[in-house]
């Protein structure tokens, strides 16, 4: 099992880089560094030339893979959602029964990130960090309508279709699954924002977590009602 999960390959759309940083030592040095630096400076403060100082490598050859540090954070977040992804199809596979499948979805989709062996350069608990700060200010931009058309916000959209496709096999009756299935998604980044930056904002602390919070949520949203 362990050589399966080493084989797998989280696609990114192409036109997000120019040169796929998976491809070479260097690719994955930039992406693996970028990760920490955006977490510990914040994205404002984040330079190309900063990571190439820490990287020891000029920065002309970063630009040879990114464009600029917005395309960079279009693929962290991409490489995030994808690998989520992965985790919720390996998850849910096995199970048949369309609540169960449910219940764990949200469990992965809402829980505190652990690390990931099978990927040595990326950090997945310090790049969810990033995605929960940081992740907005990749589509609240002018350009995010030409970039959803030109497909860079698919994994992530798929990522919800997959969640609203569970959530119409719980209860076909109900009319929001879409609005369901994001909600779901963007709520957990919002709800462990709260809990580091305003705590008093939200119930979601020890005991209780964001994953207790949906799945109430969303089973007693999807519970048939019942006439008085």
């Amino acid at each position: 099992m362990d050589r399966l999960l080493q084989s797998v390959k989280i696609a990114i759309n192409n036109k997000i880089y120019i040169k796929d940083p998976e491809s070479s030592g260097l690719g994955k040095k930039i992406i693996e560094h970028s990760i920490l630096m955006i977490h510990e400076i914040g994205f404002e403060k984040f330079t190309f030339k900063k990571l190439g100082e820490v990287i020891g490598s000029n920065e002309s050859s970063i630009y040879r893979y990114f464009e600029n540090k917005h395309k960079l954070l279009l693929y962290l977040a991409s490489w995030y959602w994808g690998w989520l992804e992965y985790q919720l199809v390996f998850s849910t596979n096995s199970i048949s029964d369309s609540s169960d499948k449910l219940k764990k979805a949200i469990e992965v989709l809402a829980k505190t990130i652990e690390q990931d062996s099978h990927f040595s350069h990326i950090d997945e608990v310090v790049l969810s960090k990033i995605v929960i700060n940081e992740y907005s200010k990749s589509y609240l931009t002018k350009e995010v309508d030409g970039e959803n058309k030109e497909g860079y916000f698919t994994i992530y959209k798929r990522l919800i279709m997959r969640l609203s496709d569970m959530i119409k096999a719980v209860n076909p009756a109900y009319g929001y699954s879409s609005s369901l299935a994001s909600t779901i998604l963007e709520g957990s980044l919002h709800q462990f924002f709260l809990k580091d930056h305003f705590p008093t904002l939200t119930d979601c602390h020890d005991p209780k977590s964001p994953t207790n919070y949906f799945l109430e949520l969303v089973f007693k949203t999807l519970a048939p009602t019942k006439n008085v």
